[in-house]
């Protein structure tokens, strides 16, 4: 097992992009992992009282997914589109490019979420930079209101994360369902088996989503994630709880292997989609000698471990 792989990260290893004691934004992007394509992940703190401030994504959709605690999120999206929902853990959100967006721990325990972005290199800024760049008069004019009225505003650099003053408003219809508002704990899990489970985030359940999905998956130490590949797109994985091994076959064929934590950042169908003439040719043994594999129309992404462990590379 290598030391420095190049597809694998520890959030406690990565400093903070932004932190105080109101909570942390960490962000694991290609700076950090430059195999890094079109995909990174934010891990985001928030204590109880403090608020991730208003901001654009501005070249990213964004998946959220809420680890521990209670949150609110108010979204603009475009043609003025305003919706305010409330996410727990267990549940996830999604925000469009180009949407402003505010996150608020509205519970009395600290809130953890992952953020997944369809990009590289995510950019955003906040509101209040915005603020920042329109002089007094600018925004007096643009809320008909004098410049007098912005004279008392705090221009220094934008803060990521900031204090509520007084208590959570929350409105009466944020916990109502809401199309931005994903349940993926509550779903029934699509694929169940004695050594494991997957909750899927996709297009397929939730209309909202449009070149990015989450798979939540639970995977019991009597089974595995089946060997697979990714045509069209990249994945990106968070361990929440438990170890697992990871081996990878990349492009150029070299073979990377190494072991997962918490914290840090699989092919049955393919023996029936060819014939057992192509497979053996293909293995250069005769036909007879392929095992008899079984007919796997459909991939069942988990899969029952019943051989011991081969050891670890070193």
């Amino acid at each position: 097992m290598t030391n420095a792989s190049p597809h694998i990260t520890s959030l406690a290893t990565v400093t903070p992009a932004f932190e105080n004691e109101l909570g942390s934004v960490t962000m694991v992007d290609a700076a950090v992992l430059p195999i890094l394509n079109r995909l990174s992940l934010k891990r985001v703190v928030l204590e109880p009282g403090a608020v991730r401030e208003p901001q654009w994504n501005v070249n990213a959709n964004q998946l959220g997914y809420c680890l521990s605690g209670t949150v609110l999120v108010s979204i603009l999206g475009n043609a003025d589109a305003f919706s305010s929902f409330i996410v727990s853990a267990g549940q996830m959100y999604h925000v469009e490019s180009g949407a402003i967006y505010h996150i608020e721990n509205i519970g009395a325990e600290r809130a953890e979420f992952l953020l997944a972005l369809r990009h590289e290199r995510p950019q955003h800024f906040s509101l209040h930079a915005g603020f920042n760049a329109m002089t007094d008069a600018v925004l007096g004019n643009t809320y008909d209101l004098p410049s007098s009225a912005f004279r008392a505003f705090d221009r220094s650099a934008a803060q990521q994360i900031v204090r509520r003053t007084g208590a959570a408003d929350v409105p009466s219809t944020a916990g109502l369902p809401n199309a931005h508002l994903f349940d993926a704990e509550g779903q029934h899990a699509p694929l169940s088996y004695a050594y494991g489970d997957a909750r899927l985030a996709r297009k397929q359940y939730w209309a909202a989503l449009e070149d990015i999905s989450m798979y939540s998956l639970r995977i019991r130490e009597s089974g595995m994630r089946e060997p697979h590949w990714h045509p069209v797109t990249a994945e990106m994985g968070y361990v929440a709880k438990g170890h697992a091994r990871m081996r990878v076959l990349d492009p150029d064929n070299t073979l990377d292997e190494y072991l997962l934590a918490p914290g840090d950042i699989g092919y049955r169908a393919t023996a029936s989609a060819f014939s057992r003439e192509v497979l053996a040719a293909s293995f250069a043994i005769p036909e007879r000698e392929l095992p008899q594999f079984p007919f796997t129309p459909i991939d069942p992404l988990i899969v029952a471990r019943a051989n011991p462990s081969d050891p670890v590379r070193q």
